[in-house]
């Protein structure tokens, strides 16, 4: 949501007193009925996925916004919302006060966009209605504590800049090839890349193979994912989950024509001809392509169960985690409310050597809860989730995701196959009403169990953890055995024992970097961190950011 997201922070000053401009805000906005038309375009392309005008959904109600502020505020706001806020601009302090992290900047935004777009903007004339207190304010009471415990870091290394301005480098996902010490990482604008003695050199161009994919608009487009087999050493056999546009191609999976198709999730098999190469050279083909209604919550996991072993039903297994494709806030809630028939907002296992799944390109897995039924997604192994950014595995070997919230509540959850987590009913243990306001949750209704809703292992709220992304269970150090985890805007740290049957405690912890503690927007030099975790062959876990792309080592010791 490139330009989607910098709006999304601008509702914080529609309750901001500040000094009266020197003229009416919205006299200086064109009404060109071109213009207009352009403004449209962008917005529909760039910011749709989270604002409407009607009322607040991911992001504000936009409706009468140029009316009550000025063009020149707006317009600095979008380009760099950095700079105003380390200017301490009171307005910019405001709305990173209530969204809790500052926006990207945007430079390739021209001029003339921002205008065309204000132009849009500036036909809804209705002013939103004050909201009186916040609907999601103290859901959750009781506060993270913190443990005291500082583990020390390292520098490892930094992936090369994929372009100019911040995120300079996007990966997601840092792990070995199962059974070697080969340590892999991706970059979502261009592929895959080897670390050798600390030095990322590339290793699949995926750009190359695939023209079509696309890394724009916001985070969670292009190379989203990435898994090795577990028998890569003798098959050659990895995956890659990546976006392109709507329409490239037709789909494995889709939705009502009456929803728009803004980009398609592609599932790669990849067989290189040598397993021992350092640069990819091989065969490909296409497993799956599914329809995503925004740029938000597609595939962005893929993984194996690193505890299998030959002979268990789910050895060569691949796991994909697949969100609601942003169906939700689009209002059209029985995508991802599909009772189990359907690939969204779900939790899929498939077996990418078969040929009995819809297109022939990978198999249906008998193990899972749903195989063989009719009416129902045989691909399941769970449902009901927003957008389930990593799946993993305790050390007891039970199966866990984290789930990133729309407005108030993050998730960790247990996963048990058929079971439904909630979405887009729940939030949390909390309801939400799929066709009103996404701020306001209520408490649960009496009749709940009829709805047959398997409720959080962990949940925080907003005012904890803006968007929370799973790391690793620690093998070593003070946490050993602790499983570690973050909020990815903000890079503030938290870790529990998954071991644990219910209401695991969450308490927080910190880094050091050369002798001084640091908090990680320091470590990185960055003001939104895009916290993402990773771990070698020995169970070293690292801790990485998009901003300049830099990885640091939790060390041994």
């Amino acid at each position: 949501m490139k330009y989607g997201l910098a709006l999304a922070a601008l509702s914080g000053w529609l309750m901001f007193s500040c000094s009266q401009p020197t003229q009416q805000p919205g006299s200086d906005i064109s009404t060109d009925g071109a213009q207009i038309l352009k403004g449209k375009k962008l917005f529909e392309q760039h910011c749709s996925t989270c604002h409407n005008f009607n009322e607040d959904a991911i992001g504000p109600n936009l409706s009468g916004l140029t009316r009550q502020v000025e063009s020149a505020w707006i317009k600095s706001f979008i380009k760099n919302s950095a700079a105003l806020i380390e200017a301490q601009d009171e307005r910019a302090l405001s709305v990173l006060a209530k969204y809790k992290s500052p926006m990207p900047a945007f430079p390739d935004f021209s001029d003339q966009d921002l205008d065309d777009l204000l132009s849009y903007l500036h036909t809804f004339e209705t002013l939103p209605l004050e909201i009186v207190g916040d609907t999601t304010s103290n859901l959750i009471p009781e506060r993270i504590q913190e443990s005291g415990i500082r583990l020390e870091v390292e520098f490892f290394a930094q992936l090369p800049p994929t372009d100019s301005v911040s995120p300079l480098a996007k990966m997601t996902k840092m792990e070995a090839i199962p059974g070697t010490e080969r340590l892999f990482i991706n970059d979502q604008r261009i592929g895959l890349y080897e670390i050798e003695n600390q030095i990322p050199r590339l290793y699949l161009n995926l750009l190359e193979y695939r023209p079509a994919m696309v890394s724009k608009p916001g985070w969670a487009t292009g190379v989203g994912s990435f898994a090795f087999h577990p028998n890569f050493e003798s098959n050659g056999l990895f995956y890659t989950s990546h976006t392109e546009p709507g329409g490239t191609a037709p789909s494995d999976f889709g939705f009502t024509d009456s929803l728009k198709v803004f980009m398609q999730w592609v599932l790669t098999e990849w067989k290189a001809d040598d397993p021992k190469a350092k640069v990819f050279k091989g065969t490909d083909r296409e497993i799956l392509r599914i329809d995503n209604a925004s740029q938000a919550h597609g595939m962005q996991e893929l993984t194996f169960n690193p505890n299998s072993k030959k002979g268990d039903p789910d050895y060569g297994l691949l796991y994909v985690g697949f969100g609601d494709g942003g169906t939700a806030e689009k209002r059209f809630p029985d995508i991802s409310n599909h009772k189990g028939s359907g690939v969204y907002s779900s939790i899929l296992r498939i077996d990418p050597l078969g040929k009995d799944g819809i297109n022939g390109q990978y198999g249906i897995p008998k193990i899972n809860p749903f195989a063989g039924q009719e009416g129902k997604a045989g691909e399941i192994v769970a449902y009901g989730f927003r957008n389930p950014n990593r799946v993993f595995w305790d050390e007891k070997g039970n199966l866990h995701a984290t789930d990133i919230g729309q407005h108030s509540i993050e998730e960790i959850n247990r996963i048990e196959p058929g079971k439904f987590y909630g979405w887009p009913i729940r939030e949390g243990t909390f309801t939400i009403n799929p066709f009103g306001s996404f701020r306001s949750l209520y408490p649960l209704p009496s009749d709940d169990e009829k709805y047959g809703v398997t409720y959080p292992l962990i949940q925080l709220e907003h005012d904890e953890t803006v968007a929370i992304i799973g790391g690793y269970t620690l093998p070593y150090g003070p946490l050993q055995g602790k499983f570690v985890f973050g909020d990815i805007p903000s890079g503030r740290l938290f870790f529990a024992d998954l071991s644990e049957s219910s209401n695991p405690l969450v308490q927080t912890w910190g880094v050091i970097h050369e002798g001084k503690e640091v908090n990680l927007k320091e470590l990185f030099n960055t003001s939104r961190v895009d916290l993402k975790f990773g771990q070698d062959h020995s169970g070293l876990v690292y801790i990485m950011s998009k901003a300049e792309g830099k990885i640091y080592r939790i060390k041994r010791n």
